[in-house]
């Protein structure tokens, strides 16, 4: 529950990590031309220099984000991201949310150590490629006998290491699937 912008303690206002963490994915997701003013690590103006609180953006050449903060009830906290190059992938971002904790260099530390645990303890698994045919559905009352199911976007998701191959996946989907259908309509689900 919000009762004001700028995350300063009130009466009802209170936030969880799970919040913080989807303002943050959909500020990245939503917003990507603001997100590099993220990875700024210091700003001027009128002769005044302000440094970004985020001690993470000089430690970690993949972190390029994204929120310090302090207040006496909350304490130190930090929404940080990091970008990482994934094998097969073009990268890899992971989010930590990390708040409460005693001072700076804490909530730095346990930033660090959240966003490398996440890096190592799961793999990212590119399951399907963009466009790519899931499966050949029949339906009825089309021009053609059989449509293409697919993504419009890459499906990967994060796993345990070293369990990508225990995933299976099955499409689950309304039979008769009956035309017209127009390119990008959802007519059924990846389950994983």
């Amino acid at each position: 529950q919000f009762k004001n912008v700028t995350g300063l303690t009130e009466a009802g206002h209170q936030s969880t990590p799970r919040d913080m963490a989807y303002i943050a994915g959909k500020i990245i997701v939503d917003h990507p031309s603001f997100y590099p003013y993220y990875s700024v690590r210091q700003f001027t103006y009128n002769k005044i220099k302000q440094d970004n609180r985020n001690m993470l953006l000089g430690r970690d050449p993949s972190v390029d984000g994204m929120k310090t903060g302090y207040t006496e009830a909350a304490g130190y906290c930090l929404v940080a991201s990091a970008q990482r190059e994934v094998p097969g992938l073009k990268s890899r971002r992971l989010l930590s949310v990390v708040l409460g904790t005693a001072h700076e260099q804490a909530r730095a530390q346990e930033s660090q150590k959240l966003l490398n645990w996440g890096f190592t303890a799961f793999d990212a698994v590119k399951l399907f490629d963009a466009q790519q045919t899931v499966i050949h559905a029949p339906v009825w009352k089309g021009r053609l006998p059989q449509v293409r199911l697919g993504r419009t976007d890459p499906l990967v998701v994060a796993v345990p290491s070293g369990q990508a191959a225990k995933l299976r996946s099955e499409v689950a989907r309304p039979d008769p699937l009956v035309a017209p259908f127009v390119k990008g309509q959802a007519v059924a689900r990846i389950k994983i």
